[in-house]
């Protein structure tokens, strides 16, 4: 029996030592580091206030974990690399702070509203969204924009593509650039609106 032992504590050990080299889970942003700076409008006495409500996105990417494409009927849900929240809200406060920085808005999506001043209500739909390694992320977005004291509204839709290169931290960079082009066409819609009533979706 005194022979086993030693083989049995290695085996231990092994186990142990194995325990100690778990990798590690990684986070990533869709907020850029640059949205402070990102004002494209002017501010002035009365900043725009705008509202930016629980996104509806596709129910499978309702997940802290990174969804990622690997055949036409299969994706893996990768449970090492993570955004910093949920994806449907790490995406909602990555485009309302985005759209407020553009616009020297204020995002009142948490209550604080000014008495007798509009607010632009930005409802956004995630209608596609692919991450393919080593390849592209692209999105479908519809939104609405309504302006809360009047019947002044718009609705749009954008798609795009950004290529990636290899690796997860390519691709989530490639969702970060997305997510900001996204929000930049948003931002734009809601200037327009705001100086035109009869406005149209920038091209």
């Amino acid at each position: 029996m005194s022979l086993f032992r030693p083989t049995l504590a290695l085996l231990a050990a092994s186990a142990l030592a194995g325990c100690g080299t778990t990798p590690a889970v990684r986070y990533y942003s869709l907020s850029t580091a640059t949205a402070a700076t990102a004002t494209t409008t002017a501010p002035t006495a009365k900043p725009l206030l705008i509202e930016v409500p629980p996104l509806a996105l596709p129910e499978r990417l309702v997940r802290p974990q990174l969804v990622v494409r690997t055949a036409a009927n299969q994706v893996d849900v990768l449970e090492l690399h993570r955004w910093t929240a949920p994806f449907d809200s790490e995406l909602r406060d990555a485009l309302a702070s985005s759209i407020a920085a553009r616009l020297g808005a204020v995002d009142v999506s948490g209550g604080g509203r000014l008495a007798g001043q509009p607010v632009y209500r930005v409802a956004v739909q995630l209608r596609q969204w692919e991450a393919v390694d080593n390849s592209r992320v692209e999105a479908s977005f519809s939104w609405t924009i309504r302006r809360s004291d009047e019947a002044r509204n718009l609705a749009c839709q954008w798609s795009q593509s950004v290529p990636v290169g290899a690796g997860i931290a390519a691709l989530a960079q490639g969702a970060q650039q997305l997510t900001a082009q996204a929000a930049q066409r948003m931002a734009a819609s809601v200037s327009a609106l705001d100086a035109d009533a009869a406005a149209q979706c920038p091209a």
